[in-house]
C-alpha cells in the first residue's frame, strides 16, 4: 500500500507541475496563433524530446530535463541550444512587429497569473488550513546558552518587534513573522522588543550561523527559539516510562517539575541534558479531557537504537492542534504572494543581506514541497494554496528583464521599437545562447543544493525503531 501511495503522489505532483508549466506556455502558444506567428514546437520540459508528435505543422514534445517548457517561435529570439534546430530554420520568414513580440512574451506570465487567480478563487471557496498557534508570537522554547538565552529571552515572553518592525506571526512565509525578521536582519545585534509579565523590555541578540560544509547551503541567521506549541502526545513507545505511567495519545503536558511549559521542546531538552549524567525523575502535569493529574517518570535508555540517550518514550507530538479554515479573498492571496517574491528578491539582492541566491529553491524543492503537502492531513487544500504562490512566482520571475526569460523578450522588443530596427540575428542568437547556458547552469546549481537537502533530510528521518526492555 505504501508503494502504491508513493506512486500516486508522484503522479499527482508531476501532473500538477506540468499543469503549471503548460498553462504558462499555452499563453505564449495562443498569443502566437492570434498574432499569426510561425510555431515550430510546443514543448514541456527542456532537452532532447523523449516523445514528440506533429499536428498541423506544430511539433508537440516532452523533453527529458524537468525544469520548464517553451514554445519555439523562429520569428522571435530563437534558442537552438535548448529548443534544438528546426526543420524549417533555413527558410526565411516574414518579420513581425515589436508589439507582436511583446504581446506573445507577456502572454505567458499573464496565463500564469490567471491560473494563480483561478486557484485562489478555489481556495477562497474551500478554505486554507491555518494553524492558529502560528499566529502567536509567544516563545515556547529557548535553547540554553544560545543567542536568545544570552540576551535574556525566556519561554513565555511575547515578542512584539524585531529591529523596530512589528511581528504578528512566528514562522514564515509571512514578512511580518519572527523567523523572517531574524533571517533578513542585517545588523550585528538584533533588537528585540518583548513583553514579560505585562512589561515591555528590550533584548539584543547576536545571531548565530551554523557551520556548513562546501556541499551544503550556507546556514541562515538564528537566535535558537521556537514558537509556543501545546505539548500534546501523539505516540508512546511500548514498555517505555511514559507507557508504564499510563500516558497516551491526546494527553497534554502543561508543566514539568511544577514549572509551566510552553512547548514539548522543554521535555526534549530535559531528556537530552541527561545524556552524560544519571537519569533523574521528572514530574509531569498532564491534562486528559477535563482531568488534571501528575505523573513522575524516570527517563530510561532504550534497548534500541544502541547508544541512545535516556528517554521518556514519547515518540511523537501532535504537529497541529489548532487548525481552522481561513477564506482569504483571491486578490489578497495574489497580493501576498507577489509581496513575498518582491521581499525575497529584495533580500537576496541587498548588499548587506546574509541571504544569497544559494537559499533559493528550484524544481526539486517544488516537487518535494508538493509531495509533502499531498501527504499531509489537509494536503489537497494546501496544494491549492501553494499553487497560487507558485504561479505568481512563475509569472513574476519570468518578467525579469533577463534575455531568455519573457521579460528579456519584452526588453529586446522595446529596444527594437526605440531603434526602429531589430537587433542583429547573430548578436541576438549569441545573447540568447549565452543567457540560456547561464540560466541552465544556475538551475543546476540550485538543483545540486535542493537534492542534497532532500537526501540528508531523508537520512535524518529514517530512524531505527525505539524499543524498551519489557516490564514485568
Amino acid at each position: 500500500m505504501a508503494t502504491i501511495k508513493s506512486v500516486v503522489i508522484v503522479f499527482e505532483v508531476l501532473l500538477l507541475f506540468n499543469l503549471l508549466i503548460g498553462a504558462h506556455e499555452l499563453g505564449h502558444f495562443l498569443a502566437a496563433k492570434w498574432r499569426g506567428l510561425k510555431i515550430d514546437r510546443f514543448a514541456i520540459w527542456f532537452g532532447k524530446p523523449v516523445w514528440k508528435k506533429k499536428i498541423d505543422g506544430v511539433e508537440y514534445a516532452l523533453g527529458w530535463i524537468p525544469a520548464g517548457g517553451y514554445v519555439a517561435l523562429p520569428q522571435m529570439a530563437t534558442m537552438e541550444a535548448i529548443e534544438g534546430k528546426s526543420e524549417d530554420s533555413a527558410q526565411p520568414l516574414p518579420p513581425i512587429s515589436a508589439l507582436d513580440k511583446m504581446i506573445v512574451a507577456f502572454a505567458g506570465p499573464l496565463f500564469s497569473f490567471l491560473l494563480a487567480f483561478t486557484f485562489a478563487v478555489v481556495v477562497w471557496g474551500v478554505g486554507k488550513p491555518v494553524n492558529e498557534d502560528n499566529n502567536s508570537t509567544t516563545i515556547g522554547w529557548v535553547e540554553k546558552d544560545g543567542p536568545a538565552w544570552k540576551a535574556g529571552l525566556r519561554p513565555g515572553d511575547t515578542i512584539v518587534e524585531i529591529d523596530g518592525q512589528p511581528v504578528r506571526e512566528f514562522g514564515p512565509p509571512a514578512q511580518d513573522s519572527i523567523t523572517w525578521r531574524i533571517i533578513t536582519s542585517e545588523g550585528t545585534n538584533i533588537a528585540i522588543k518583548y513583553v514579560r509579565d505585562g512589561r515591555e523590555q528590550m533584548a539584543y541578540a547576536v545571531p548565530s550561523l551554523r557551520p556548513t560544509k562546501w556541499y551544503e547551503r550556507k546556514a541562515l541567521r538564528q537566535i535558537h527559539v521556537s514558537s509556543e506549541t501545546p505539548a500534546v502526545i501523539y505516540q508512546v513507545a511500548s514498555n517505555s516510562p511514559a507507557a508504564v505511567a499510563g500516558l497516551r495519545h491526546g494527553d497534554r503536558i502543561i508543566a514539568m517539575d511544577g514549572q509551566k511549559i510552553y512547548s514539548f521542546m522543554s521535555l526534549i531538552a530535559a531528556q537530552d541534558a541527561m545524556s552524560n549524567s544519571p537519569a533523574k525523575p521528572i514530574t509531569l502535569t498532564v491534562v486528559r479531557n477535563q482531568d488534571q493529574f501528575d505523573r513522575t517518570l524516570v527517563p530510561e535508555k532504550p534497548l534500541q537504537p544502541p547508544h541512545s540517550s535516556p528517554s521518556l518514550g514519547i515518540l511523537a507530538w501532535e504537529a497541529q492542534t489548532n487548525v481552522t479554515l481561513a477564506h482569504p479573498s483571491p486578490f489578497d492571496q495574489v497580493r501576498d504572494s507577489a509581496g513575498q517574491i518582491f521581499a525575497t528578491l529584495g533580500t537576496v539582492l541587498s548588499p548587506k543581506s546574509h541571504v544569497g541566491v544559494q537559499q533559493l529553491g528550484g524544481a526539486v524543492t517544488i516537487i518535494r514541497l508538493y509531495s509533502n503537502l499531498f501527504e499531509s492531513e489537509h494536503g489537497w487544500r494546501l496544494v491549492l494554496w501553494f499553487s497560487v504562490v507558485l504561479n505568481v512566482n512563475l509569472a513574476m520571475l519570468n518578467l525579469l528583464p533577463f534575455p531568455v526569460l519573457d521579460g528579456g523578450h519584452i526588453m529586446l522588443a522595446l529596444l527594437e521599437a526605440i531603434r526602429r530596427r531589430p537587433v542583429s540575428p547573430k548578436v541576438l542568437q549569441a545573447i540568447q545562447t549565452g543567457c540560456a547556458a547561464a540560466l541552465i547552469a544556475f538551475m543546476l546549481f540550485i538543483a545540486f543544493f535542493d537534492t542534497g537537502d532532500w537526501i540528508r533530510n531523508a537520512r535524518e528521518n529514517h530512524e531505527q525503531p525505539v524499543v524498551f526492555a519489557p516490564k514485568r
